[in-house]
């Protein structure tokens, strides 16, 4: 048996591990996205069934392969269990594949793992519940900006730049898009998942990441609309739109009450000092008004009308796209326009 035979064959059982591996992350990311927007805890209790309560045991828990034991059913109750656990677990596997094979066994690939087990679930969460965890967007800012240190000064200043210009832009835009269309332009969790991505990818990556979740976003939005109605995933009734009785004929809808920003530094009684204080958090995290507020002052539930788009997934998307289609990108894009789109390698 020759060198280059065992070479062979300690590869291919590595990445056989790295796959097993993405599947186990898989199915504890699919706790993530079925606790973390009920803030639950992903340690306790043990996985059971949602609809039953069956506490699931070690061979009922294995990914892929008790869900196609199981046939897709609980084991006591025999309710459906969705593929999209088992989806989770292959895609996230597949993407440790991927990642590695963009990187090799560098340490390249670290960062690149954390990355995804960061966007899976974050694309799941938004898919489903329109939201962006801090809990998850967060950590994942200070992890990109950690893991940049040990390739050296400029990677750690290009990912502390990248979280910072990506954040401030994306408040810049969420701001603006909310005084033209006088509501909610760009969900407040985004310029979060920006902020992360920047971390990871850089600042030169920014731009790419607009560009390509832009198009792609619309271009699928659009055909949805078009096919089904909806841009996006359908959201809940609100209870109050359920039980409202319609307006007679002839009698007017009453208006929605128009949406006010007034910033918290401008309340009266403050001091100058406290009101200088208060300038820079509020025009970097003051919250922008995007539901009507009920009899007590609270917020209303919001619920997605049918050009809404969640668009924390096509974000998560375009990321991926250029850590791991860099090199393919680069030579069937004109090189002017990869460049401007950040050349990420």
């Amino acid at each position: 048996m020759t060198f280059s035979s065992v070479s062979g064959w300690a590869e291919s059982l590595f990445l056989l591990y790295l796959f097993v591996l993405g599947l186990c992350v898989g199915s504890f990311l699919n706790v993530v996205i079925a606790r973390v927007p009920e803030e639950l805890s992903i340690v306790r209790p043990r996985s059971r069934c949602p609809k039953c309560g069956h506490v699931l045991a070690w061979y009922e828990n294995i990914p892929v392969v008790s869900w196609l034991w199981l046939r897709a059913k609980c084991r006591a109750c025999r309710a459906p269990i969705s593929p999209r656990y088992v989806l989770v677990e292959l895609l996230t596997g597949l993407l440790f594949l991927a990642c590695q094979r963009r990187f090799g066994w560098t340490y390249e690939l670290v960062p690149a793992l954390v990355l995804v087990m960061l966007l899976v679930p974050l694309t799941f969460i938004d898919l489903e519940h329109w939201i962006l965890p801090f809990s998850l967007t967060l950590p994942g800012i200070a992890a990109g900006v950690l893991l940049a240190i040990p390739r050296g000064t400029d990677a750690v200043r290009g990912a502390v730049v990248g979280a910072l210009v990506g954040f401030l832009a994306f408040r810049l835009m969420e701001y603006l898009g909310w005084k033209v269309f006088r509501k909610e332009a760009l969900g407040g969790g985004d310029k979060f998942l920006v902020a992360l991505l920047g971390a990871f990818l850089s600042w030169r990556a920014l731009l790419g990441i607009l560009f390509f979740s832009s198009l792609q976003g619309a271009v699928v939005g659009v055909a949805l609309l078009a096919l089904t109605g909806r841009a996006g995933p359908s959201g809940e009734p609100a209870p109050e739109a359920a039980t409202d009785a319609a307006p007679s004929e002839g009698e007017e809808s009453p208006a929605e009450p128009e949406l006010k920003m007034t910033w918290e530094f401008t309340r009266p009684g403050l001091s100058w000092g406290k009101r200088l204080l208060l300038i820079p958090w509020c025009l970097v995290f003051q919250p922008i008004p995007d539901a009507p507020v009920d009899e007590e002052g609270e917020e209303e539930d919001w619920v997605p009308g049918p050009t809404n788009i969640p668009f924390g997934p096509w974000l998560a998307l375009a990321g991926l796209e250029l850590m791991l289609l860099g090199p393919w990108l680069a030579t069937v894009l004109p090189r002017e326009v990869w460049l401007l789109l950040g050349g990420v390698r």
